[in-house]
Parts: C-alpha cells; sequence; structure tokens
C-alpha cells in the first residue's frame, strides 16, 4: 500500500538558497552549481546563473576585451586602422586654429587687423622668406592663422563639419597624416607655382580641401551616392572662384594630397597592409618636398629678412 508524498518532508530535504538559506530551493546555478532561489537567479545563455557568477563574467569579459582592443585586435576602420568610438583629432585641430587666431588678436589689439602682429607675420606663407630667407616652419604654421574672424570662423566650421565623421572612418592616426599632408600639399602648391612677391597666404583651408579630397576617394572605393560629395565640392569651388583673396593654389594642392594619401589608404594590399600604407604616404611627402626644392634651387637670391617700421607700422621684410 502506497501514500502519497509528503510536501513538508520535500521541502525540507531541499537545500537553502546559498544568498537566503531560510529559502529551500531545488535550484541551482549552472556556473558555481551552489542553490539558489529564484530570486537569485538570472537567465544566462545556458541555463540559470547566480548573480555573483553573472558579475564575475561581465568582469571578466570587460578584462578580455581590453586586452583584445590592447592588442591591436577588434573593430577596424576602412583604412584597417583601429576604430574610435569619438573624433578626438578634430576638435584638438579645431581649438588649435582658434586658440592661435585670438593670440594674433590679443598681440595685434585688433580683431579686424589681427595680421599686423609680428607673430603672425612670421608665420603667414610668404614666398620670399620661405624660399630666399629659408623659414621653412611657414609651411605648416600657415595652416593654423587666420586673417579676420569670418575666416576662422568658416574653417572652423568646416573642420567640425567635415572632419569629425572622416576622422572616425579613417582612424586617428590616418586622419593625422591625410590633414598635415594636405596641409604641406597646399602650401607646396602656393610656393611652386607662384613667384617670389604672391601675397602671404594662411588659413586651414588647403588641409580641409585634403579632406574632401579623401571623400572622393571614400566615394569612389565603397561606390556610395557621390550627391552630397558633389553638391559639396561645388560650393566650395564657387567660393574659391568668386570670392577675393581666396588661395586657389592652396586649395588645389591640398586637395590633390588628401587624394593621393587617401589613395595610398584604401587601395594598399591587404598583405603587410600597413607597409604599404606607410609606403606610400612616405612617395607623396616626398614628392612634396622634391618640388619645394626644386623651385628652391631656382630662387638663387638669397634674402636677409627682419621687422622694418614702415609708415608707422611694423612690417616684416626681405632684401635680396
Amino acid at each position: 500500500m502506497s501514500q502519497p508524498p509528503n510536501p513538508q518532508y520535500q521541502q525540507a530535504a531541499m537545500p537553502g538558497c546559498w544568498w537566503h538559506p531560510n529559502r529551500p530551493t531545488g535550484l541551482s546555478c549552472s556556473r558555481c552549481e551552489r542553490p539558489a532561489c529564484p530570486d537569485c537567479l538570472r537567465e544566462a545563455a545556458v541555463g540559470f546563473q547566480c548573480t555573483d557568477c553573472v558579475q564575475a563574467g561581465r568582469q571578466q569579459d570587460r578584462v578580455q576585451q581590453k586586452q583584445y582592443r590592447d592588442a591591436g585586435y577588434g573593430a577596424t576602420t576602412i583604412a584597417g586602422a583601429r576604430q574610435p568610438r569619438t573624433a578626438v583629432v578634430t576638435p584638438v585641430l579645431l581649438a588649435i586654429n582658434v586658440a592661435v587666431f585670438f593670440l594674433t588678436v590679443a598681440l595685434a589689439g585688433s580683431l579686424a587687423s589681427n595680421n599686423i602682429s609680428e607673430f603672425f607675420q612670421l608665420g603667414n606663407l610668404a614666398n620670399a622668406p620661405t624660399l630666399a630667407g629659408n623659414e621653412w616652419w611657414r609651411i605648416f604654421t600657415s595652416g593654423f592663422l587666420h586673417f579676420g574672424l569670418l575666416h576662422v570662423a568658416s574653417n572652423a566650421f568646416s573642420l567640425w563639419f567635415v572632419g569629425r565623421p572622416l576622422e572616425v572612418a579613417l582612424g586617428r592616426v590616418p586622419f593625422t597624416a591625410l590633414y598635415f599632408v594636405s596641409m604641406l600639399g597646399g602650401s607646396a602648391a602656393c610656393l611652386v607655382f607662384s613667384d617670389l612677391g604672391a601675397r602671404p597666404v594662411v588659413g586651414a583651408s588647403g588641409a580641409i580641401f585634403g579632406l574632401m579630397g579623401a571623400y572622393a576617394v571614400i566615394v569612389i572605393k565603397l561606390k556610395l551616392n557621390p550627391t552630397w560629395l558633389l553638391v559639396m565640392l561645388g560650393l566650395n569651388v564657387f567660393i574659391t572662384f568668386q570670392v577675393p583673396g581666396i588661395s586657389v593654389l592652396g586649395h588645389a594642392g591640398g586637395f590633390a594630397a588628401g587624394l593621393l594619401v587617401t589613395f595610398a589608404l584604401l587601395y594598399a594590399p591587404e598583405k603587410d597592409r600597413l607597409k604599404w600604407q606607410i609606403g606610400g604616404i612616405v612617395i607623396v611627402v616626398v614628392a612634396i618636398i622634391g618640388l619645394i626644392v626644386w623651385k628652391d634651387t631656382q630662387t638663387v637670391t638669397a634674402a636677409y629678412c627682419e621687422f622694418v617700421r614702415f609708415q608707422g607700422q611694423v612690417i616684416y621684410a626681405c632684401y635680396g
């Protein structure tokens, strides 16, 4: 003769929850196998795990992911670089441009005529002191100088609008290389294709046009819709040729350099990709420097440059 099971006996035979000993349970963690009540269990990929194991698993995953990223693995950009979460280089470049502008304003004591400051005159891309006076720093310092508030505001907006998505798409290091090689290309075009008496050139627009050249290569490589790119280029080309005082050579040189650098980044063979990319960028830089050196050899007159007072104003003049 059989009897039905006694519920009180079954309940007493069950172990207590590890965290709530007064709660008998027939469940357990699938990872550590400790008894656990329903309140202390969480659904996992296989079975249920206790809260301690869930927390330990998350911490272990975070450590493994960090080790994975530090080893150079993980999501990569279209250039093969590590995928940045946010743009960092672009805001830094923008901040430098704005800070340098207000520095020249403070030194000149004028918002509209900040170009009269000695700091500005020593940094602009004037052909005579750069080529004849061997003041080569002007090739890059000119890219951080701006004449007037409208000039710096328009370039800051363009850099912010164009630079951030491009930095995330390429990666921080490739983007930085692209920016400065484009700046070099814009300055080289101004030096090589104009005479010693040309007006000084300043502004970040040469580098920004290089970023636009990068967009052109990306659109072709990824077969994207070119409408946005064509509108952006058309608008900037119109402004370049219609607004007086804008350096056409600087824009064209920066755009060409940006095209070449991005081509080297995106069309490098998969095998030894980084080496091919570095080699391609080095070739572009050497070619640009070669043009500048060639132009310098054509400038047979050496110049002595100094600050002089002319009509009550201090200017930087060169004597051949």
